[in-house]
């Protein structure tokens, strides 16, 4: 009898620990208003935005996209994407690499840019690499950093 109770009691543990026991398995992180500060190599800030993100999948439709100061390479028109590739989840952290692009619209009197952001998100944050490329004045101008560093953060409110 012995023997049939601790059957009973592991075969209870083996369907709760299947089950998922305990915690949350977040399949779809990036979810929410979302913060980004982009940095020049010398540590000064470029840019910043934010945005709503809502992850389906290895997808990221980005929307209410702004830039916390206006910027003449990207006007009314502008359009973004994004992408998130799942690496995995260890001890209830999922990370993964995290792509985006802001493109300039084709009405933007300042040519067309594209800023391409590169990351990893671990834990509730993203940080990576940024590039600039186009033609606008003041966008790829000679001594202007056309890459850097950035970080995007989630928002409590937007």
């Amino acid at each position: 009898m012995k023997r049939f109770g601790t059957a009973i009691v592991f075969s209870l543990a083996l369907v709760c620990f299947a089950c998922g026991g305990g915690g949350s398995n977040n399949i779809d992180p990036i979810q929410g208003n979302w913060e980004a500060g982009l940095a020049n190599p010398d540590g000064t800030t470029t840019l910043g935005f934010t945005a709503t993100l809502t992850q389906s999948g290895s997808a990221v439709s980005i929307t209410k996209f702004s830039f916390v100061a206006p910027s003449s390479c990207f006007a009314e028109g502008t359009t973004t994407t994004g992408l998130f590739t799942s690496t995995g989840t260890a001890h209830g952290v999922t990370s993964g690499t995290f792509q985006m692009t802001i493109q300039s619209g084709p009405s933007n009197p300042n040519g067309a840019n594209t800023l391409a952001l590169q990351g990893t998100f671990v834990r509730d944050a993203i940080s990576g690499t940024w590039t600039l490329a186009g033609t606008g004045t003041d966008c790829n101008k000679p001594g202007n950093f056309t890459s850097g560093n950035f970080t995007m953060l989630p928002m409590t409110q937007m």
